[in-house]
């Protein structure tokens, strides 16, 4: 059996539960006018619920254990360089905001992780930084945290 799955799988069926119950309690399933605001998180708890239910039937019926649950060697200090660069990333959200911090937490990771050129790094970065702004400030009224550059 696989142990880590059975883990996650039976921490994640608990918090859809919990995530179901609280919507069907706490807020409007049905309102007059239509679907209330409990009625998304609901089904979302369900079927979070029912995958999680099939990840643990899974994980019970294979018999092997499975590949280690931690990588190894390189890939381990991949995951330990990914760690740290995430936390510096939010450490340096006040400072940065979210605009600049991304565009700097991406091209960390793509240029010492993934060993792509400058180029691509710059292009894919910023890019992704631009379109991340578009889409929630511009399109969805989000707004960002704002760095001391005013961006």
């Amino acid at each position: 059996m696989r142990r880590a799955d059975r883990i996650a799988a039976a921490i994640l069926l608990a918090l859809a539960v919990a995530y179901m119950a609280t919507a069907a309690w706490r807020y409007t399933y049905w309102a007059a006018s239509g679907p209330g605001s409990g009625f998304f998180p609901f089904w979302l708890g369900l079927v979070l619920a029912a995958l999680s239910t099939l990840l643990l039937v899974s994980a019970v019926r294979q018999p092997d254990p499975g590949p280690a649950w931690l990588p190894t060697g390189h890939g381990a200090a991949r995951l330990v360089v990914v760690v740290l660069v995430t936390a510096v990333f939010i450490t340096l959200m006040p400072l940065l905001g979210m605009v600049l911090g991304t565009a700097v937490f991406l091209a960390v990771l793509l240029r010492m992780l993934e060993g792509h050129s400058w180029r691509a790094t710059l292009a894919l970065s910023v890019g992704a930084a631009i379109a991340n702004w578009a889409l929630f400030v511009l399109w969805l009224k989000v707004p960002f945290p704002v760095g001391v550059l005013g961006f």
